[in-house]
């Protein structure tokens, strides 16, 4: 209870945002370098150090309040749930659009930055002329942004990403008809590709900086401070050093009271329907696809690798052995890029087929190791008394080897396909909107992490259940057999 008393004694209060970080001396602000120039990246010739549009103008609002500014890596998506839960940074700060489903959940200063929305196509596509354009068709932009929402109230199909440079490579691939991103994105990692051409901009939006709920004079302080700054020329002065400034932003110079208040007018209503329900299903039903689709790929393979390495070659059991270490010691998701962007010169696969590919190839290493041991596992004498009864060893290990071998294996085959269906959500960095992904742009968009979590988890659990049920059956009939 005193540990209780302790930690709630210790949390932030509401109310008390710009004192607590002028006691701390520190501004700490949250953003992902993931989103690289002009954002906010490493700086390559400063290690541990960051450079920035947003690190400058994050410097500058340190200097009006006070204090030291200090960047705080987080994901791009779980920014604002990060920044809701506190304890990691004070504001977040990383092209933080003013929308409706983030208004009713955080606090936004002034605008510092009016941003178009850029619409991308292929130089070779002339059916890409506008919004209107789009319905039906496959356009790849950052899940839950200003974009998003705009994409899906005209009935495109959005894709969503986690990083910006990965949408322009999908275009130019032809794995997406458009790419509708910030023009300080499009900027930067589409125009300068040849095969792609800008369409047009579409909307408008604004950035600002998030503050949690409750602190009002932090959120004050820091209109304050923007204001000042912008009234100075120091804003303009920052964005004209990275190449992002335009006659627009003057109106971030003039800006007033009244025109945040309109602003933040917008409010979402969205919550958990029977739409949700059913994308979530229909994200259910590419979990369960993508994994079956693997493990099939999987089961043979890993078969294949044992065998192999236990009754092949010489060079087929270096060759076996060099596979499992590979795909063993090297992350998945490592793998997944590799396979789907890396060989995109060489080897263009859709999002679906590479997804089961690349976990099919991964766990295929592992299903080898299994495979191995249940092998290992049957008495040679069995493989020495079939050969004597003149088995030919292939007829030998097909007849009398594996089907004892497959039954020592079978647990090991079951966990690894539930863990599997689990893994398969690390598919959503190449696109694939599976159950897990699905679950976090349905929390964004309802405003609350705990049904969709919720549901999430029975959905999964009730993919991976009958699965053990019908593994541990299979078992005791081949015990009994």
């Amino acid at each position: 209870m005193g540990v209780l008393v302790w930690l709630t004694a210790c949390g932030p209060k509401e109310g008390s945002g710009l004192e607590r970080v002028q006691r701390a001396g520190v501004l700490r602000w949250g953003a992902d370098a993931q989103g690289g120039e002009p954002y906010a990246m490493e700086d390559p010739e400063r290690p541990g150090q960051y450079r920035g549009f947003e690190v400058e103008l994050a410097d500058a609002l340190g200097r009006e309040l006070g204090v030291r500014a200090e960047f705080v890596q987080n994901d791009w998506s779980s920014l604002i749930p990060s920044l809701e839960r506190g304890g990691s940074f004070d504001v977040a700060m990383n092209g933080m659009e003013i929308i409706p489903t983030r208004t009713d959940r955080v606090l936004f200063t002034r605008p510092y930055y009016l941003f178009h929305l850029r619409l991308m196509a292929r130089r070779d596509d002339p059916s890409v002329t506008g919004l209107e354009s789009l319905r039906g068709r496959r356009v790849g932009t950052l899940a839950n942004s200003q974009a998003w929402e705009l994409l899906r109230g005209s009935g495109a199909g959005a894709i969503p990403y986690e990083g910006v440079q990965e949408p322009y490579i999908d275009l130019e691939q032809g794995r997406l008809d458009a790419v509708l991103m910030d023009d300080i994105i499009a900027q930067r990692y589409g125009m300068p590709r040849p095969g792609l051409s800008v369409v047009g901009d579409v909307a408008e939006g604004y950035y600002a900086i998030a503050v949690r709920p409750g602190e009002d004079d932090l959120r004050q302080a820091l209109d304050d401070a923007l204001d000042r700054i912008a009234r100075s020329g120091e804003l303009r002065g920052i964005l004209r050093r990275w190449g992002i400034d335009n006659a627009s932003e003057q109106r971030m110079v003039e800006w007033t009271e009244a025109q945040t208040r309109e602003v933040l007018s917008q409010t979402s209503t969205a919550h958990l329907d029977w739409n949700q329900l059913l994308r979530f299903l229909q994200a259910a039903l590419v979990t369960l696809g993508v994994s079956v689709g693997a493990m099939a790929l999987a089961i043979p393979l890993g078969l294949a690798l044992a065998l192999g390495r236990l009754y092949g070659p010489k060079w087929m059991g270096v060759f076996t052995t060099a596979y499992v270490e590979l795909l063993r010691g090297t992350p998945v998701l490592l793998q997944l890029y590799v396979l789907y962007y890396g060989l995109a010169g060489v080897l263009r696969l859709g999002p679906l087929s590479a997804a089961i590919l690349g976990l099919g190839l991964n766990y295929a290493a592992y299903e080898a190791e299994v495979y191995r041991a249940g092998l290992l596992a049957v008495p040679r004498g069995q493989m020495e008394a079939a050969l004597a009864l003149g088995m030919r060893p292939r007829l030998a290990l097909r007849r009398v080897v594996i089907p004892q071998a497959f039954r020592v294996a079978l647990p090991g085959v079951t966990n690894d396909f539930i863990a599997l269906l689990k893994d398969s959500s690390l598919v959503s960095v190449i696109s694939v909107v599976e159950l897990t992904k699905r679950m976090t742009i349905t929390a964004v968009d309802v405003r609350s992490w705990l049904l969709p979590g919720a549901l999430c988890a029975v959905l999964y659990l009730a993919m991976s259940h009958p699965l053990s049920r019908l593994a541990r059956t299979l078992e005791a009939k081949l015990e009994r057999a």
